[in-house]
């Protein structure tokens, strides 16, 4: 219906199409409509008109009525009657579709029927499936009572299955025990025992069962056996470290370290044969360490170089004094007791192993304390950190490693404290105390703490005993006899060159720790060897010899302490200073030896203005003599100047800036006495007799250029040669000749039967042939070469006769092909 009415409406709406574009005022339009009186409107409210008035202002329907004018109740009498036809139609169709209508209400009561049938055949499942429903839930019931029992049993089977596991004893267990080896599958066997003892003993509802009653017996049985057989399996390992020649740390490692599970079962569960076991290796450990350290400590003693004695201290005189002295070699000439040299490469071969004694005996080698010290603290840190390592992992004790190592820290200690008292060898000393400084970071880095303690103690051992040597040296300075040390030769003293050597040695070796102790130590010995040195400079009777002799020390000094490195600090600055001012003085003292008028007058008079002093003016008269006296023998005085310097001083590069300084200081007299003749009257005269300034600068260098080149052509073979021989030295060593020619060396030292000819021992060693096989051999090269030569030519002629071949072939190939290609047009014709 809704459907007809709308399209009943639709034209008079469709009308007013144009119309719903324009603004519609509703309320202006309602406001002129007028209302006929109708008798039933007295019940009518008009409340409320106005709101809905305003909500249909924007209905499109209600917009086009007002718009044309139309009135409300002609329009709502339009509207009835097309809906009264409208239903009139829809009756009709109804009329016409009666038929289907009644088909359809008789399927209907049809499918009512059905479904009432199936709606009781529905209730009759429902109350089965109740009952189902019920039986499931009793079984489900009894599901979970059963699931629940399933669990516990299986929970009860499980725990008493590990309790029957834990605590019985398989035969083969026991057959393992009593009759089988100690070996892996033995130790598999008592890791099993160890778990059902420890099971019995910590769980105390197993303590209160009737099982273990039967079973108790039986296992402290097996317990007892397997820590009897245990216990003598070790002992018997043990002993076979008491053998001789047995490599102990192999020993540990391929051997014992299998068997560590077995000392830890005897912890657990067989203690006091533990302890047994345990005193049982501290003793023989301790036995066999303090041995082999007794021997290798004998075997070093051999290979000790005496470096210094008591006597060798930096302030004693060289000669020997007393009657029955007996003489030894010179101390100035033992420069190992002040100088570093090699044996710094000590602390570079840290890490290097430990000295074999019968091999450096072998070569007849000996070696200074340090080289000994170092290799018996390398074999102790080696020793001690495998034997460390060996305790924590088979005892699980770091403890017993301090009781084995106390025969051996013992037998150590005794020879340091033998050695130590007689040591006068601050060098030595130094040395080390650097290796122990090394040693400790290498235990550092190793991770070893065993040894901190040791080296602790010798460390604090070696100082006190180097500032006793180092006291002796300052003494030996401080109350030198000067009457003895001195010698009439201004050239370095060689107390001074022990002083230099020795500061540069200790400054070298103390720039890597930087103890400040020693620095003072240092000053305080500069300060003595300062006093001594000028008492001796004073024995000479001329100043310019003592000026000499200072010089000469002090730049042997400086030298010495730029060799050493760059760590020469304030020492090195105080004695350049002291050359500086003494050089001064030198060249004043040389100056004033060859031009002494010269330099009186240029000092007293040059600097004056000539015209100043009216009543004594200098005139040319005054300076002529100095003038034509320079002029004369300036070239001569130049040349004494060259060989007083260069035989005065020991350092050639010195004297030469010495007599550089020395003519610069000249030139500058001289340039000054050219300026006063400028201000003379009458001084242009001289100019003719003055000598030029570049005259004499090019006389010195020439005079130079010939001394240097002289100096360092020799310098330059010597380094040549040393070149060359280091050059091949290397060569040596890389090649491996030396390495080879020592091992067989040694090895025919150690043949109890010597071979009547070594040479030919050695050319066996080295695989080398003999005389006669030698000539065989030069006789089957010989056969060779011709051989050779033969075969050779052959093989040349053959060569040529294959080019030749080739050649011939080549032709007779082009010739063909010629012939094919001439002919290949008349096949195409």
């Amino acid at each position: 219906m809704a459907d007809v009415a709308g399209a009943t409406v639709s034209p008079s709406i469709g009308e007013t199409n144009d119309a719903q574009k324009n603004v519609f005022d509703l309320g202006a339009f309602v406001g002129d409509l007028t209302l006929e009186d109708d008798p039933s409107s007295d019940d009518i409210s008009l409340e409320g008109l106005e709101q809905e008035l305003e909500e249909c202002k924007n209905n499109d329907v209600v917009a086009n009525i007002l718009s044309k004018g139309t009135k409300l109740r002609d329009y709502t009498k339009g509207v009835e009657n097309d809906l009264r036809k409208v239903e009139l139609d829809s009756i009709q169709d109804y009329i016409k579709e009666s038929d289907n209508l009644v088909s359809l209400h008789d399927q209907i009561h049809d499918c009512d029927s059905i479904l009432s049938q199936m709606e009781t055949l529905l209730s009759g499942f429902q109350a089965e499936i109740g009952s189902i429903s019920s039986d499931i839930k009793i079984l489900q019931e009894k599901s979970m009572d059963m699931s629940l029992r399933l669990k516990n049993r299986k929970v009860a089977e499980s725990k008493l299955a590990k309790f029957v596991e834990d605590i019985i004893i398989p035969p083969r267990m026991v057959d393992v025990l009593v009759d089988g080896e100690v070996n892996e599958e033995y130790m598999r066997t008592l890791e099993i025992l160890s778990k059902k003892l420890k099971f019995v003993e910590v769980d105390p509802m197993v303590k209160a069962s009737k099982a273990l009653k039967d079973v108790q017996p039986e296992l402290e049985k097996l317990r007892q056996k397997a820590v009897s057989k245990v216990f003598d399996f070790i002992v018997q390992k043990l002993y076979a470290l008491r053998k001789p020649k047995t490599n102990i740390q192999i020993l540990q490692q391929s051997v014992l370290l299998k068997y560590k599970y077995v000392v830890s079962f005897l912890k657990e569960h067989g203690k006091e044969i533990y302890n047994e076991v345990r005193a049982a290796y501290i003793d023989t450990m301790n036995k066999v360490l303090s041995a082999h350290f007794r021997a290798y400590i004998q075997a070093l003693e051999k290979l000790q170089l005496d470096i210094a004695t008591y006597n060798d201290l930096i302030g004693v005189e060289t000669r020997s004094s007393g009657l029955f002295i007996r003489a030894r070699e010179p101390l100035k000439n033992r420069s190992a007791v002040f100088a570093l040299g090699d044996r710094i490469s000590i602390l570079k071969d840290i890490d290097e192993p430990a000295l074999i004694p019968h091999i450096a005996e072998a070569s007849s080698n000996k070696y200074p304390y340090e080289v000994l010290f170092r290799s018996l603290q390398k074999l102790l840190m080696d020793t001690a950190t495998s034997e460390y390592n060996f305790c924590d992992d088979f005892f699980g004790e770091e403890s017993i490693f301090y009781e084995i190592f106390s025969g051996p820290f013992g037998v150590i200690d005794e020879h340091f404290d033998s050695i130590l008292p007689n040591c006068y060898d601050a060098i030595g000393l130094m040395l080390m105390i650097q290796i122990i400084h090394k040693h400790q970071l290498i235990m550092s880095r190793r991770r070893i703490p065993c040894l901190d303690s040791y080296l602790d103690k010798v460390n604090i051992s070696l100082w006190p005993r180097f500032k006793l040597v180092f006291d002796m040296h300052l003494n030996s300075l401080r109350n030198a006899n000067v009457k003895t040390l001195w010698e009439d030769d201004v050239h370095p003293h060689y107390v001074m060159r022990r002083y230099a050597e020795f500061t540069a040695s200790l400054i070298h070796l103390n720039a890597e720790c930087g103890d400040g102790q020693l620095d003072l130590n240092l000053e305080r010995l500069r300060m003595a060897v300062d006093d001594l040195l000028i008492k001796l400079a004073k024995n000479f009777p001329k100043p310019k010899s003592q000026t000499v002799f200072l010089i000469n020390n002090y730049d042997m000094t400086i030298t010495v302490l730029k060799e050493a490195g760059p760590e020469g600090g304030k020492i090195q600055m105080h004695f350049e200073e002291l050359l500086k001012s003494n050089t001064t003085i030198f060249v004043e003292e040389l100056l004033q030896e060859h031009f002494n008028n010269l330099i009186k007058f240029v000092k007293s008079k040059a600097s004056e203005d000539p015209t100043s002093n009216p009543d004594k003016p200098i005139t040319v008269a005054e300076v002529e003599p100095l003038v034509k006296d320079f002029a004369s023998r300036w070239k001569a005085a130049i040349e004494l100047m060259h060989k007083d310097v260069i035989t005065s001083f020991s350092n050639f590069l010195c004297g030469m800036e010495i007599l550089r300084a020395a003519l610069t200081q000249l030139l500058l007299y001289y340039t000054r006495l050219s300026d006063c003749i400028k201000r003379i009257v009458g001084g242009s005269a001289l100019n003719k007799d003055l000598v030029s300034i570049s005259s004499i600068i090019w006389k010195e260098e020439r005079k130079r250029e010939k001394l240097m080149t002289r100096q360092g052509d020799d310098d330059d073979i010597k380094a040549e040669k040393e070149a060359k021989k280091e050059a091949f030295r290397k060569y040596l060593e890389t090649s491996g000749a030396v390495d080879a020619l020592t091992k067989v060396l040694v090895s025919l030292y150690e043949q109890n039967d010597k071979p009547s000819s070594a040479v030919e021992f050695i050319q066996q060693k080295l695989s080398c042939p003999s005389i006669s096989e030698y000539e065989k051999l030069q006789a089957e090269f010989s056969d060779l070469q011709i051989k050779y030569n033969d075969l050779l030519a052959a093989h040349q002629k053959t060569c040529k006769e294959l080019e030749e071949m080739k050649n011939s072939h080549a032709l007779a190939t082009a010739s063909t092909k010629e012939t094919t290609d001439s002919e290949s047009p008349k096949d195409g014709l």
